[in-house]
């Protein structure tokens, strides 16, 4: 599609830099390979991550944290849905959700969702829409669901219900404003209600036909708009039945757990069995560093090289990871993710894994607004 021509977008980029009076690495960074999309590069924003989101939570997202991301150079926000939190259903009842009430839309929560849109698109931020909790699927526990996504078909079509009907209340955004990332880390496991539940990878022809049951009803009404599939088993692995749809994918730069989740309470059972991480080094008797990084996204290199449009929605670290080896990390990460044309989104941008108030106790925080700045984390990110 014309509007996603990396050239183009350098361009109208360069631009908006010299106007925005951003530092030179906001715009003028050249990848060794070209990826047919943009290499967005910002946060995710959990106002409706939660099935019960609750107004005014600290993780609700401000037009003042839309306008210091595009201050400091950063030009994309990905919005991770659990979709109870906009139906007419009470998620805080004590009545299991039917599977005609997953389709019953709650207005006032829809129009929240939009003006959130509006608010980071007026300050130039591309949001990519996610539901995290899709009807029938959700990777994290926490809500029952009446059915599931990856074998029943009223579940499908309950989830093309939900783009169909975010395709047409939004189809006046241009897409090089919004784009749709279908559903956060799909997997298989068959108690979805169990946290620790092992998980496996979707079947390659399910994935399909589920993507491009949604594609369908998105592309009715703007045939334009970008649509994102996460990578499959939880993120991970590039899913090569997808590759004739014009649908991008999205991996994830949390490898290994070890590094990125240490001492995650929805991670480890007991977080106290939790190996010390260390970066480059020995884990839980495995040797980590560097290379073992790359060949890790190698797939995900080739994928690009193959010419589909690759991202990382979700990247960065747990707050009990100690910060140096965060830092020396996500350096490493960061640098094979833009030395190969992809783009990333911090989880998050306040809060555990955050920018701001992530609550790390070994950070010498700076005081900015009343928040409290990681400025190691910031010179990283705003490094690449």
């Amino acid at each position: 599609m014309q509007h996603f021509n990396r050239r183009t977008f350098l361009k109208t980029a360069a631009a908006g830099a010299v106007v925005a009076g951003l530092p030179a690495w906001a715009s003028n960074y050249t990848p060794e390979i070209k990826n047919k999309l943009p290499r967005w590069r910002g946060f995710n924003i959990l106002d409706f991550f939660s099935p019960r989101p609750v107004n005014g939570s600290r993780f609700a997202a401000t037009e003042q944290d839309f306008k210091w991301m595009a201050d400091w150079g950063f030009d994309f926000v990905r919005f991770p849905m659990a979709y109870p939190g906009y139906l007419k259903y009470n998620p805080r009842s004590e009545t299991p959700i039917t599977p005609e009430q997953t389709v019953e839309f709650n207005e006032e929560a829809v129009e929240i969702i939009e003006k959130t849109i509006d608010a980071a698109n007026k300050q130039g931020l591309h949001v990519s829409l996610n539901l995290h909790r899709a009807p029938g699927f959700c990777i994290n526990a926490g809500f029952r669901e009446p059915f599931n996504l990856w074998k029943d078909d009223e579940a499908q079509q309950a989830f093309y219900t939900h783009w169909e009907m975010w395709a047409e209340r939004l189809k006046h955004i241009s897409p090089k404003l919004l784009s749709f990332d279908l559903v956060n880390e799909p997997c298989y496991k068959e108690d979805m209600n169990d946290q620790f539940c092992p998980s496996t990878a979707i079947p390659g022809e399910t994935y399909r036909k589920v993507a491009k049951g949604c594609l369908d009803v998105i592309h009715k009404h703007n045939p334009d708009r970008l649509v994102v599939a996460d990578g499959n088993h939880g993120g991970s692995l590039v899913t090569p039945e997808l590759e004739d749809l014009p649908i991008a994918q999205s991996c994830r730069g949390y490898y290994p757990h070890y590094v990125s989740h240490y001492r995650a309470g929805w991670v480890w059972k007991n977080p106290d069995d939790a190996p010390m991480p260390v970066w480059p080094g020995t884990i839980n008797g495995q040797e980590f560093n560097r290379e073992v990084l790359e060949k890790f996204y190698q797939p995900w290199i080739d994928l690009v090289k193959r010419g589909v449009g690759v991202h990382c929605g979700e990247c960065g670290c747990y707050r009990e990871t100690p910060h140096e080896v965060f830092l020396a990390w996500f350096n490493d990460q960061l640098d094979i993710l833009t030395s190969n044309g992809i783009g990333w989104g911090l989880w998050n941008f306040r809060g555990d894994f955050g920018l701001l108030d992530s609550g790390r106790k070994d950070v010498a925080y700076e005081d900015f607004h009343g928040h409290q700045l990681d400025k190691k984390l910031l010179n990283l990110l705003q490094k690449y």
